[in-house]
């Protein structure tokens, strides 16, 4: 499996048309966004090249492939207003394998060392990121990296029937 990651500068639309598919998988959807019900996990909201070029004036993003194939992308931004400890330099992170054949098999791993060295090299020193408390797998992965939980909202995301925590994670770099 030859693994490959590219910062995103110029979205086109077969990138956009991937984009779309991920951030709208009923799948995926409870696993990359807060919602409030079963309605906000089926709602489509579009990606196209115009909004991928709008996410990247305040996002940094790289794309994952698999084999020449895209699979996934990871971001940051540096200072989101979100940050659960307001902490100048921080980098706000997120990963999606988007593909389902490429999840379960070291890819997350891979991913998140290439964005802390990404991160790293632009001079942040902190990483903050939430995960679902639902989502075993991810919480598993940032723990075996070496993420410290730093705290929970309680009641953030609906998911089969419920509300659930979501669990902040920080790392020092």
């Amino acid at each position: 499996m030859k693994v490959e990651f590219t910062q995103l500068s110029t979205p086109t639309v077969e990138i956009a048309q991937a984009f779309d598919k991920w951030d709208n998988d009923p799948e995926l959807v409870p696993l990359i966004r807060p919602c409030q019900n079963q309605a906000d996990i089926e709602v489509h909201i579009p990606v196209c090249v115009d909004t991928l070029t709008q996410r990247l004036e305040h996002c940094f993003t790289y794309l994952i492939y698999v084999d020449e194939m895209l699979v996934g992308a990871m971001t940051y931004q540096v200072d989101f207003d979100h940050l659960f400890k307001k902490e100048a330099g921080t980098a706000w992170i997120g990963i999606v394998i988007g593909e389902d054949f490429a999840r379960n098999k070291g890819l997350g791993t891979k991913a998140l060392t290439f964005l802390e060295r990404q991160i790293k090299s632009q001079g942040l020193k902190r990483i903050e990121l939430g995960v679902f408390a639902f989502n075993r797998s991810a919480i598993k992965l940032y723990k075996n990296c070496g993420y410290q939980e730093i705290g929970r909202i309680k009641d953030f995301t609906f998911w089969q029937g419920k509300m659930w925590t979501d669990i902040r994670f920080e790392k020092y770099l």
